[in-house]
């Protein structure tokens, strides 16, 4: 494995459900990955109990969320779930943070999606008071808390990560976020995500090399591409119609396929808004291939500027999941 991809994660939750997450915990573990980041898909599995899974399988790996929605739990709720793991993980856990999209926050969830930039940063600062042991009373614009304390904060203090996408988000994680993580981008967009990111540092005043860069990447470990665009494109399809991820794919390079994407699924046709996912765009945004492909393409994106990158691979089999991750592991 190049030096390059030393800082290799593996993404959860797998199917089909959370013994299987603890078995990829323990794994990872074993194969030399040097990280584990869980996100929240709504559905469950829930992440903060998939990071405690996680913790009690392993001893070394850093656990991180990548990421919870801000807008789905309340403050208190969010610190006292980031605050037990990190009890289970002291200096191990990093609580990262994204705004997720309308429809697990407002249709799945009945949460309006208002304001989205103003409520990450004054998530961001309350939570750092509240998993500092604080006593935090705040009336902001998007969030209010009177008297809260925690009962046992975390021994250690948690980082907090914010998954960014566009300028704004980019620029606010630089400023106040210990990290930035992305998601879904072609390598040649890394570098102009990252002048956002160091954009924000600068008018922050602090240093942009300090901040890790991690990314989730959907990988297929396989012999036939064919099949593993296929299964891919069904779920880009609906994925790339969301408001969020719609702008954000026209902004880092398909604003025509954006725009079909969001057309068809509008017009509730299905097989059109998978359609209008070309062959190369899955391509540039997932890595499918034998394991040497697989290994270039993540050094690319490293070279480009991620220091984390995280394997999640897009399969539905135990077999298929285990192949993934073994044949890309550090310890190879």
């Amino acid at each position: 494995m190049p030096a390059t991809l030393s800082r290799l994660g593996a993404s959860l939750p797998l199917p089909p459900d959370v013994n299987m997450c603890r078995r990829v915990s323990e794994r990872a573990e074993e194969l030399g990955y040097e990280s584990l980041w869980i996100a929240d898909t709504g559905a469950g599995p829930d992440a903060f109990v998939v990071a405690a899974v996680a913790a009690a399988v392993t001893r070394r790996v850093r656990i991180g969320t990548a990421v919870v929605p801000i807008y789905t739990r309340a403050l208190p709720v969010l610190a006292a779930g980031a605050g037990s793991v990190a009890q289970l993980t002291p200096g191990r856990f990093i609580l990262g943070l994204g705004i997720s999209s309308e429809t697990i926050v407002d249709t799945w969830g009945g949460v309006p999606f208002r304001r989205p930039f103003t409520r990450m940063r004054e998530t961001v600062a309350t939570l750092r008071q509240m998993l500092a042991g604080e006593r935090v009373t705040v009336e902001g614009k998007t969030v209010r808390t009177r008297n809260f304390r925690l009962v046992s904060p975390p021994p250690a203090p948690v980082p907090i990560y914010v998954a960014a996408l566009m300028p704004p988000m980019l620029e606010l994680a630089g400023e106040i976020a210990d990290g930035v993580i992305l998601n879904f981008m072609p390598v040649e967009a890394v570098p102009r995500m990252l002048e956002h990111v160091r954009k924000g540092a600068a008018r922050a005043g602090r240093d942009p090399a300090t901040l890790e860069v991690v990314s989730r990447f959907q990988v297929v470990v396989t012999d036939d591409p064919p099949a593993a665009r296929t299964a891919l494109k069904h779920m880009m399809g609906p994925y790339f119609a969301t408001s969020v991820y719609n702008r954000f794919v026209a902004w880092c390079g398909f604003p025509d396929e954006a725009r079909e994407i969001g057309a068809a699924w509008r017009a509730k046709d299905r097989t059109r808004n998978v359609a209008a996912v070309p062959d190369d765009m899955v391509d540039r945004l997932a890595i499918i291939g034998s394991p040497a492909h697989c290994r270039e393409r993540l050094a690319a994106f490293a070279a480009a500027g991620v220091t984390t990158p995280m394997i999640q691979p897009f399969l539905f089999d135990e077999a298929a999941i285990w192949r993934t991750f073994e044949s890309l592991a550090p310890a190879a």
